[in-house]
């Protein structure tokens, strides 16, 4: 269990929820909002917590500053089943926004279990949110793919800086949903092969490569990519058997700690590149590191969905979103990979730097430190 702790930035506020009327408990942290009001997902699973709210938050501070936001960050987590019965699900989603309608330093945003149109009930109840249905006005970005584009552009500079061609690199993608089968849709067109991927169900791998066109067919039609059937040479194992596949880039993009210490060294690939927030343990990556794993951080690679959803609350188009991504992710990648060389520390521990620098000197520009 993760101990919520304060330090010099945050978390500025934690706010439980709990009706039981409408089976509702959820928690909101805001971490830091000197450079403006935090923007940060809902997550809604059965078993999210405090504790991982409050590491998603940090992860959304970092993540807003290094992309050059003006938002701080902050998340929010519902505690239940997201495939609870839509009526249900919206009396929940509903009831949550109307109990944080007041603390205006949080902007509703989708994430794990969340969708558009949950906030449009978010919209409707309070008037923010962000990555809103089109009929609405918003960018659907889970529709469109906003994280897995970015996803696309920091692999794509990983493999300029190593000088590696992205085209017939085999890639493994753990978390097959929102982002993932993106991410791979994108890495497909520049000649990158799928030879792995894994949902909630299990793993699917082939040496020879998957169709990923069957893969996200499958997922739209609410099936899982264990039922995948073309060709020959394929294996199928549970969720974690996605640990085990050779590859150059495995791609995280599910649930928080998939790679950990007791599994960290089963992991073949030479670079990893997260999809999903707080993905891999700090002494997971750190022992990547130390095997010459090139590891994007968390914050910095999946960055494209805020990006979108910040693009979004200020009235910028689609295409203007999708360009913005594109060029924050390339020079953040950049210049991330270049002062881990400059300095011969982690990639994390140069964009963790990059990203404090700015939310602390966004502080010290405020009356208030943390508002």
């Amino acid at each position: 269990m993760t101990t919520i702790t304060h330090d010099n930035i945050g978390p500025f506020k934690i706010i439980e929820v709990y009706d039981p009327a409408v089976n509702l408990r959820g928690t909101l942290v805001v971490d830091n909002v000197a450079r403006g009001p935090s923007i940060g997902g809902v997550r809604m699973a059965p078993d999210v917590s405090a504790g991982e709210c409050f590491r998603l938050a940090r992860a959304m501070t970092l993540k807003n500053a290094a992309a050059d936001l003006p938002h701080g960050g902050g998340k929010s987590v519902l505690y239940g089943d997201p495939a609870m019965p839509k009526a249900e699900k919206e009396q929940v989603v509903r009831a949550f926004a109307c109990a944080l309608a007041e603390v205006e330093q949080y902007i509703f945003g989708p994430d794990m279990g969340t969708d558009e149109e949950c906030m449009a009930w978010v919209k409707d109840e309070i008037g923010r949110a962000v990555g809103l249905p089109r009929e609405i006005g918003g960018i659907p970005l889970d529709e469109i793919g906003a994280t897995g584009w970015g996803v696309l552009h920091a692999i794509k500079v990983a493999c300029e800086f190593n000088k590696q061609p992205l085209a017939g690199m085999r890639v493994a993608v753990q978390g097959f949903g929102a982002v993932g089968k993106h991410a791979a849709r994108f890495l497909a067109a520049e000649g990158a092969i799928l030879v792995a991927a894994a949902d909630s169900q299990g793993t699917v791998s082939c040496a020879d490569g998957l169709d990923v066109g069957q893969l996200i067919a499958l997922k739209e039609a609410g099936s899982s990519v264990v039922e995948y059937s073309a060709g020959s040479g394929v294996k199928r194992g549970d969720g974690e058997a996605i640990v085990d596949v050779a590859c150059d880039i495995w791609i995280p993009a599910a649930r928080p700690d998939v790679i950990r210490e007791d599994n960290v060294d089963r992991l073949q690939a030479a670079m990893v590149v997260a999809g999903a927030n707080i993905a891999v343990t700090a002494p997971a990556e750190q022992r990547l590191h130390a095997r010459g794993v090139l590891c994007i951080p968390d914050f910095i690679a999946n960055a494209g969905g805020v990006i979108c959803a910040a693009m979004e609350y200020q009235g910028a188009t689609e295409a203007m979103a999708m360009q913005t991504i594109e060029e924050k992710l390339r020079n953040n990648v950049q210049t991330v990979l270049e002062n881990s060389a400059r300095k011969q520390c982690t990639p994390r521990e140069a964009a963790v730097d990059m990203a404090m620098q700015r939310v602390t000197r966004a502080m010290e520009l405020r009356r208030w430190s943390l508002f």
